[in-house]
């Protein structure tokens, strides 16, 4: 008899995880790998943020909190909210999690009834069909393309929606393809969704990392019907290279913020406290390191961008945030190279782990089987070599010989 529930059996294991582990154990067997799969900044915490927890520590500020937060981190969130996006929260309408990934956890379990379907385009984070399907939900999978920037369009939308849709998971800017969503974009979508009177949960984490002098909106700053229908979901951890403080939250009318505040006082019981005092210095303290990072990771995009482009076959969409590009590589299966054969995303990314030392993530993960991410959250001088790996691995490649039949 299988002792696992039927729910976290269907969920399985996260794919960007698994990668993970398989280039630690190279690792450890002394080959070098150049990791280009985790999302997370290789820049390090703000100094004063540091120093903030330093002085949480010495005060011995080590108990437990309340369960939706720190009212100081909550003021210093919707402080943010206003000064950069003239949205407006109270107290009640701010949680604090550990992680935005429990954020949307929380919004998951609470908002999602069992056997209500959930609208997500591909490509889409590991983890959001997994959440839903954790919920009892039904994720309906919609499938976006390159040539529409990966943006779920409003005619997809409407024809995604039934009597059972109850919410739309929205990430923007995106994770794999960073995909982002102009107001333009935003309120045309919105307005099938909230025709609808979907829930939005409106994953945003990525929200200052967008290039090329594009203004990011959020989707709850559309109209007074979308702010009380959204869940927006932050964090501090792509913002401020705090990925291992798992500081994550979310703003929402307060009965949605309630519901999230039962589930977590269940599997959490809140955010560590260390960690809630440095974020409240990340938000209120000075913003530079931020531009200073954001201007790195353009120059990354940019160059990354160019040498995938001169790979024979490779096409790959321009992402306008985050700090991942999700180029096409099928040109690529149905190949091989001694006898190993590359049929699917995830041998390519094998392939790349095994040949060329480089660790990537394979499109099937996301729901787009063609493709692979490609993190640039490392430095410009392990791009270069990763592609310069890469690119000749991928020489190395023939097509399978067909067996003749007589």
């Amino acid at each position: 008899m299988n002792r696992i529930s039927q729910r976290v059996q269907s969920a399985g294991f996260s794919t960007t995880m698994q990668i993970a582990a398989l280039a630690f154990q190279l690792q450890s067997e002394g080959i070098k790998i150049i990791n280009l799969n985790v999302g997370e900044p290789d820049f390090n915490t703000p100094e004063n943020v540091k120093n903030a927890a330093h002085v949480a520590i010495d005060k011995n500020f080590t108990k437990y909190t309340p369960n939706a937060g720190l009212a100081d981190l909550k003021d210093a969130i919707i402080k943010r909210l206003k000064t950069d996006y003239d949205l407006s929260y109270t107290r009640d309408e701010i949680i604090i999690s550990p992680g935005a990934k429990n954020s949307m956890y929380n919004a998951c379990m609470a908002v999602i009834n069992p056997g209500d379907e959930v609208i997500i385009p591909t490509p889409y984070w590991v983890s959001y069909p997994a959440m839903v399907k954790l919920a009892a939900g039904v994720p309906v999978i919609v499938p976006t393309f390159a040539n529409d920037g990966f943006r779920l369009t409003p005619a997809q939308l409407e024809q995604a929606i039934t009597p059972r849709t109850r919410a739309l998971i929205l990430n923007n800017p995106s994770n794999p393809a960073g995909t982002f969503y102009t107001r333009k974009d935003l309120i045309e979508l919105l307005n099938v969704a909230l025709a609808a009177n979907l829930i939005i949960i409106a994953d945003e984490v990525y929200e200052k990392l967008v290039y090329d002098g594009l203004k990011f909106i959020p989707a709850a700053a559309i109209s007074a019907k979308a702010k009380a229908n959204t869940v927006h979901i932050s964090g501090v951890s792509k913002t401020y290279a705090m990925t291992g403080w798992r500081i994550g939250y979310a703003a929402a009318s307060n009965d949605l913020i309630a519901g999230m505040n039962v589930v977590q006082s269940h599997n959490t019981s809140g955010a560590t406290s260390i960690s809630q005092v440095a974020s409240i210095e990340a938000l209120n303290g000075p913003q530079d390191y931020v531009k200073a990072m954001l201007a790195e990771f353009q120059k990354r995009r940019d160059y990354l961008l160019k040498r995938l482009r001169e790979i024979p076959g490779i096409t790959c969409h321009p992402a306008s945030g985050a700090f991942y590009l999700f180029p096409d590589f099928s040109v690529y299966f149905n190949m091989e190279f001694e006898g190993e054969r590359i049929m699917n995303s995830a041998d390519m990314v094998y392939y790349l782990l095994k040949h060329a030392h480089v660790a990537t993530v394979p499109g099937s993960g996301f729901g787009a089987e063609n493709y692979i991410r490609l993190a640039y959250a490392t430095s410009l001088e392990n791009i270069e070599t990763a592609l310069n790996q890469i690119e000749a691995a991928l020489k190395k490649l023939s097509p399978i010989r067909q067996l003749e039949i007589k």
